[in-house]
């Protein structure tokens, strides 16, 4: 199996630029010197000693001394020969080879086994290192294998999207239709009876197409909707406004905001996140006037909004339910929707790289959501 390289590793600083193999050579030709020039000093030394004419005792003391300093620098220059083959064999070859074999691994072969013999810690490394290539090409292939069940889903679900939005749309636009052209013509003859039986033919149809439009703008979260960029937010929160003025002006909301920041997200995701909050706190209004404020703050590496109400608020215990796909706390004949709203928000977050929460602790009547945005990137100071 051969996947995409690594990158290129870490160019070494300081004293760890030159190799092992040089600094043996180096370590090697100073000792060599080192005991050459002994050498040459011990018989500089030994011959001048002769040359005085000592006495028969000590010339005979002197060439004992002269036959155990040649058997001593014979056994040195053995053992730095030993040595020089023991770090060449032992050390040098099997840390080229490990190097040689990463660097296959590396280069993107991640089949490619590590394995070499000596010393006994370098097979140690060399088995862990191996051991951690096998875990990470199984873990790959088990993450390909998913990646491309996922692709295969999503492209299922693009199939379904398609339907959706005209397949199935279209009979429940003709159920609604012409159940309101019978109501129309045959309204005379009916009874109270079939014209409520009508109304649930056409409120179920209406219901069932806003929820298949709702489904659709999930399933669209982060698959077809444009790419990231620099997003002025109070940008996407004045489109958001726009949007919903018919409702804020009905309501008479009073909406004020902080300073909103540029950050690194998509504008459309943007605005439609600005659009549910606020469209959620005004349905969810209490019997004073809805009153919203946008908040911005700077919270670490990620700016930190806030969208709070003087709505009916919602209890702590279901700060995790809301955000649940379908799920509502209130019956649909006193607020209606669909239960996707939040969920959509959140999954709108997530895409973002951000967290979305419901504020339990947050001061005064109604609710405040709280979510992170990653700051633009000429604002990461």
């Amino acid at each position: 199996m051969s996947i995409h390289p690594l990158p290129p590793p870490r160019e070494p600083t300081g004293l760890g630029r030159l190799p092992a193999a040089r600094w043996f050579l180096f370590i090697g030709a100073v000792a060599g010197v080192a005991f050459v020039t002994g050498v040459v000093v011990i018989m500089v030394l030994l011959s001048g000693a002769f040359d005085l004419n000592p006495r028969p005792e000590v010339t005979a003391q002197l060439q004992e001394l002269n036959v155990a300093l040649i058997v001593l620098f014979a056994v040195l220059l053995a053992c730095g020969v030993g040595l020089a083959l023991i770090v060449r064999h032992a050390v040098l070859k099997p840390v080229a080879q490990l190097t040689e074999q990463v660097r296959t691994v590396a280069g993107g072969d991640f089949d490619h086994a590590l394995h070499v013999d000596r010393p006994a810690e370098l097979a140690e490394l060399s088995s862990h290192i191996d051991s951690m290539r096998a875990r990470i090409v199984s873990a790959w292939r088990v993450a390909s294998d998913q990646a491309e069940e996922l692709r295969r889903s999503n492209g299922e679900l693009e199939q379904f999207a398609y339907v959706a939005s005209h397949d199935l749309q279209e009979p429940l636009r003709k159920v609604a239709s012409f159940t309101q052209m019978l109501e129309q013509r045959y309204g005379p003859q009916l009874d109270e009876r079939a014209k409520q039986y009508i109304y649930y033919a056409v409120d179920g149809a209406k219901r069932m197409q806003l929820l298949i439009n709702d489904l659709l703008d999930f399933s669209r979260v982060g698959r077809v909707t444009g790419e990231k960029t620099v997003v002025e937010s109070g940008a996407a929160l004045d489109t958001a406004l726009e949007n919903l003025s018919a409702t804020i002006e009905d309501t008479g909301a009073v909406i004020t905001r902080d300073d909103l920041p540029a950050v690194t997200g998509n504008r459309l995701q943007l605005t439609q996140l600005f659009q549910n909050l606020i469209e959620n706190a005004v349905k969810f209004r209490s019997d004073e006037a809805p009153r919203i404020h946008i908040g911005a703050v700077r919270s670490g590496a990620m700016w930190e909004l806030s969208c709070a109400d003087n709505g009916i608020g919602v209890e702590p215990k279901y700060a995790d339910r809301i955000f649940l796909i379908f799920q509502r706390l209130h019956a649909r004949d006193v607020y209606p929707g669909t239960g996707i709203g939040l969920a959509l928000c959140r999954k709108i977050v997530e895409y973002h790289g951000g967290t979305l929460w419901l504020d339990g602790d947050a001061a005064g009547r109604g609710a405040t959501f709280r979510w992170t945005l990653p700051p633009a990137g000429d604002d990461d100071d």
